[in-house]
């Protein structure tokens, strides 16, 4: 496996939009042919930002965690993927000025879908329990969530397949010569 430059995809979207899969997804087509890991939302909560809440502190320092370690991670030849519902634009963009600073490419990967798909899929039962006022500063329901401005790639996961997203995702790589090209 030939080394590949560093990037950070940095999948944003509300609860339940698709980011993980997506992010998973795109995992499994880059795994064989380039070093790459998945920094996914979930885990970095157990893992690495255990303690923290989900006040707009909290949320805004798991982001610059997942993008500390996200950049070094690049800085070292590996494709980052990153799949954090990261609310705030003003951190996102903070977390995408450190990366182009340091030389790394950076795109955002914007999944999308209206709040009423969100509450219908609600595997998680939590905009059930956020709309009962069972779950403070819920992102979408009790707390905001500031779509990007200019994402790299947008995903509509209610309007188009996973397929779909994942090739126009590996298609942006692939224009900027971040994917190995038997991707």
């Amino acid at each position: 496996m030939r080394p590949r430059p560093g990037f950070i995809l940095w999948f944003t979207g509300m609860s339940g939009a698709g980011k993980s899969t997506l992010s998973s997804e795109v995992l499994r087509c880059l795994a064989p042919v380039q070093r790459v890991e998945l920094l996914d939302g979930d885990e970095v909560r157990t893992h690495l930002s255990r303690g923290l809440g989900f006040t707009r502190e909290d949320r805004e320092e798991n982001v610059r965690r997942i993008g500390y370690v996200a950049r070094l991670l690049a800085k070292h030849e590996v494709g980052v993927l990153t799949a954090a519902i990261s609310p705030y634009r003003s951190s996102r963009d903070e977390v995408r000025a450190l990366a182009t600073g340091a030389d790394i490419p950076f795109l955002e990967v914007y999944v999308q879908a209206p709040l009423d798909v969100l509450i219908a899929r609600d595997v998680k039962g939590l905009y059930k329990k956020a709309l009962a006022g069972e779950v403070p500063h819920f992102t979408g329901v009790s707390a905001p969530y500031e779509p990007p401005e200019s994402p790299e790639v947008v995903v509509r996961s209610d309007a188009e397949t996973v397929a779909s997203g994942v090739g126009r995702i590996l298609n942006a790589l692939r224009v900027r010569g971040l994917l190995a090209n038997a991707a």
